[in-house]
């Protein structure tokens, strides 16, 4: 299981309604809308790197409002 944090920036305005959206989307753990450089700060996880890219790309940037973002996989060392 790979685990993501997915940081995201929106149009102004749009920030509780992306956290909203996102936060129904499968693969989401948690979706916040912040203060700071960042509007919203999505936990997501999926089966495999390949997976979680497909998540990003296909379901989370496809949300209407966002214009950034920044992918962190979570990493054990």
């Amino acid at each position: 299981m790979v685990q993501a944090y997915i940081l995201i920036q929106t149009e102004v305005g749009k920030a509780s309604t992306v956290a909203e959206t996102i936060s129904k989307i499968p693969g989401v753990i948690q979706a916040e809308d912040v203060t700071g450089p960042y509007d919203v700060i999505v936990r997501a996880q999926a089966d495999t790197v390949d997976d979680l890219g497909r998540l990003v790309v296909a379901k989370v940037q496809q949300v209407d409002g966002i214009t950034r973002t920044l992918t962190c996989p979570v990493v054990h060392l």
